[in-house]
């Protein structure tokens, strides 16, 4: 049993210490879910392996705490462990402290010790860390968006105890260079695919990234070669090779401005979009997200990377990043989060909500 009056470090090694890499968030699942029932307050459901928790108080607004539970897989972190002021383990950072923060406010609030000016609604998902096609969130905004219905939604992903507003859009795109396939002792019968790739890595190498102020926050994009493919055998002159670029673009461009300037960029090739994710502005424009702001304290920063504030943001919800984990470690196999930080995020929330 998961027992959320513990401290928000402690609840984060008890969250730690239960493998959940996506697909298998089923054990860590039925044990948020089993310790959230213990609460009368809450109205608690199950969707799959996401796990949704809410009170209605009659409140004049809501506020959404998410987080996802899943983690990549395990690179011989798991147990936690203490180093010193840090934790360290798998999903640390990334984002099993904002999960706990987020089991923290449950407690309190369901406890009666926070009296919140605000409804709340908590969502536990899952599949974040995969293809967008899984990610449990999305499946909830598909089937039943009004249960994400909210004034504000804080995503509880890694930004050092810091606001964090908006993320940028990612995009996929494959680059294709064609050749003629021949005999390898006999190349001047064909044309090298992979040799005609090189014209495509000399764009990426000479691109000049934007950098643009969106809503007084300052997003930096990307444009980079995150793969190739190409080759037959080691005795033949391929005919296709397949450059991957990865583009992260700023909240000021639609997915269809920004797959038209890649197609722009490599208009000298054929070129194929597969994946692609909406960025979100900053969501700081309206009271009750710079009332939250002000509560955390700080410049609220940039998020570089996606994040699921998009999929609150395409449903017209305000929706800012704040957990207690570092983004630069994660996934990293020596993973950490420093335990003050998990604090300082409990109170700043508390400061907010009461």
């Amino acid at each position: 049993m998961l027992d959320l009056s513990l401290s928000g470090a402690s609840l984060t090694a008890a969250l730690v210490d239960v493998p959940s890499v996506s697909r298998d968030e089923g054990r860590l699942a039925d044990l948020v879910e089993a310790a959230l029932r213990r609460y009368p307050t809450l109205a608690v459901e199950r969707d799959g392996n996401a796990v949704l928790a809410r009170t209605s108080l009659g409140r004049p607004q809501r506020v959404v705490l998410a987080g996802h539970i899943d983690t990549v897989p395990i690179a011989d972190n798991v147990p936690s462990r203490m180093d010193g002021d840090h934790l360290v383990g798998c999903g640390t950072s990334d984002m099993k402290s904002g999960v706990a923060v987020q089991l923290r406010v449950a407690h309190l609030v369901g406890s009666g010790e926070l009296d919140p000016r605000v409804d709340l609604t908590w969502i536990f998902y899952d599949c974040e860390e995969i293809e967008a096609a899984h990610n449990g969130l999305g499946r909830i905004a598909r089937t039943r968006p009004s249960a994400l219905a909210a004034d504000l939604a804080i995503v509880l992903e890694p930004s050092s105890g810091l606001v964090e507003g908006g993320c940028q859009g990612t995009l996929r795109a494959l680059v294709t260079t064609q050749g003629e396939r021949a005999h390898s002792a006999r190349s001047w019968l064909g044309a090298n695919a992979i040799h005609a790739a090189a014209p495509v890595l000399a764009r990426l190498a000479a691109y000049d990234a934007r950098t643009v102020d969106v809503d007084g926050l300052t997003y930096r994009e990307g444009l980079n070669a995150v793969g190739i493919e190409g080759g037959v055998a080691g005795n033949i002159i391929p005919d296709v090779c397949t450059v991957i670029v990865n583009f992260r673009f700023a909240p000021d461009r639609s997915e269809e401005d920004a797959a038209a300037h890649v197609r722009e960029v490599f208009r000298d090739w054929p070129v194929e979009i597969v994946d692609s994710a909406p960025a979100a502005r900053p969501g700081l424009d309206s009271p009750l997200p710079q009332a939250f702001a002000a509560a955390v304290g700080g410049t609220p920063q940039p998020k570089f990377g996606w994040t699921d504030v998009a999929r609150f943001a395409e449903l017209g919800i305000p929706a800012l990043n704040f957990g207690p984990g570092n983004p630069n470690l994660a996934h990293k196999p020596e993973e950490y989060v420093e335990v003050a930080l998990i604090a300082q995020a409990e109170a700043a929330l508390v400061r907010f909500l009461g």
